[in-house]
């Protein structure tokens, strides 16, 4: 039995990784982004869990078990409030608490005058990233850590072994995830590490989507200064949870810079030329980012084919697929494409339908894993789950 489940890991790995590189395997991989969907499907809340990891893990590993993916994310549920409230974090909803136990977690942005970060703090944030954000910014968005200067407290200095213990505990704990994933049920890990845009770090949790927007009309000079300073820090921390035998992509969650948020201009200037060396220092490491362009990126797909062949793997979530393809997909696997609102919607005949044209128009040459245009929440319907994976593995086949 184990060694069954080693070959059919191995199968499914292979399976993977020759779409990504953009080549044609033997079927098209399955590779669902699900988060809420797998405490649904394991008859757990969202408050659960959120608030329980193992409770997040035993579902995505149910999940994996009961369905025919080639790989997923050992815990799609990205907030453990186990960890955000062991440092009072204050910009999150949390399931049965400041949301209903039915809800995902939900990201709390403050009125643009309550920014966590200043507009006259530029300098400060450019001449040391790390120790503003330490000495500033935590202060401001934690409950209990006292700001510098002010006298510490009881609860300043017990955040910190909670926050230091809830991080080892959650974070050690997906070796023995992806182990068993890979034992129990011969699925990958999908992707390694993590990955921000220098322009989307300040636009998400420093000045807000307003204050950038202010920001770059009025100190674009700083704005693209901050912007190449966060550069080598952002680097790093991609490199540090990269996989080691350079198979799965580092995941990089594209967020606000592009049109209509921002114009064109404003993409050219700060976030294009802040971005593409990270990928492309990444790349020359042996590592593929798995761009997960959420909304429509379509306007910027001539600036993502400068980049190296193979060196990304592109998922489309409110583009056209089809023009993605058309665009770029003769260097960079294409993923995703499947309209989350038909998960949610639909029948599952239209889902199949929708698969079927997918698959015919962009996978025909291989370079395309099978996946919903977004991440999949509670919504989304077990049945059109599972029209999707079956339609999939009876009509992907090369």
């Amino acid at each position: 039995m184990a060694q069954d489940m080693e070959q059919l890991y191995a199968e499914r790995l292979k399976r993977y990784v020759t779409a990504m590189r953009n080549e044609k395997p033997d079927k098209i991989p399955i590779r669902p982004f699900v988060a809420e969907f797998t405490a649904k499907y394991a008859g757990y809340t969202c408050q659960q869990v959120a608030h329980d990891y193992e409770m997040a893990f035993a579902a995505a590993r149910k999940c994996a078990a009961d369905f025919d993916w080639d790989a997923i994310v050992p815990n799609m549920v990205y907030v453990w409030t186990g960890l955000t409230q062991a440092i009072g974090l204050k910009y999150y909803g949390v399931p049965g608490i400041d949301v209903s136990p039915d809800f995902g977690f939900q990201y709390r942005e403050p009125p643009e005058e309550q920014a966590f970060m200043k507009p006259d703090e530029y300098d400060a944030l450019i001449e040391d990233p790390t120790g503003f954000l330490f000495n500033v910014w935590l202060p401001r968005v934690s409950a209990d850590v006292s700001a510098m200067g002010e006298p510490t407290s009881f609860r300043n200095n017990l955040s910190f072994v909670k926050g230091g213990m809830a991080m080892l505990s959650y974070f050690n704990a997906f070796g023995t995830q992806i182990a068993r994933m890979r034992t129990e049920s011969g699925t990958v890990s999908a992707i390694s590490g993590i990955l921000k845009a220098p322009f989307d770090i300040l636009a998400d949790k420093l000045r807000g989507y307003l204050g950038l927007v202010n920001d770059v009309l009025k100190q674009p000079d700083k704005v693209l200064a901050a912007c190449e300073a966060l550069m080598p820090h952002l680097t790093h921390v991609a490199l540090s949870g990269a996989d080691p035998d350079k198979n799965v992509p580092i995941g990089f969650w594209m967020h606000r810079g592009c049109v209509p948020f921002f114009s064109m201009e404003h993409f050219e200037k700060f976030y294009w030329p802040t971005f593409k060396p990270i990928v492309e220092e990444l790349w020359k490491n042996g590592h593929q980012v798995l761009f997960y362009a959420e909304g429509s990126w379509d306007a910027h797909l001539d600036s993502f084919a400068e980049l190296p062949d193979q060196a990304i793997v592109y998922h489309v979530d409110m583009g056209d697929i089809f023009e993605v393809h058309k665009k770029i997909g003769h260097k960079f696997c294409i993923s995703g494409g499947i309209p989350n609102y038909l998960l949610s919607m639909g029948t599952p005949d239209e889902v199949r339908d929708c698969c079927r044209k997918v698959i015919d128009g962009v996978a025909g040459d291989g370079g395309y894993i099978m996946d919903a245009g977004a991440i999949v929440q509670n919504d989304a319907k077990i049945e059109n789950i599972k029209a999707m994976t079956d339609f999939t593995r009876e009509y992907g086949v090369y």
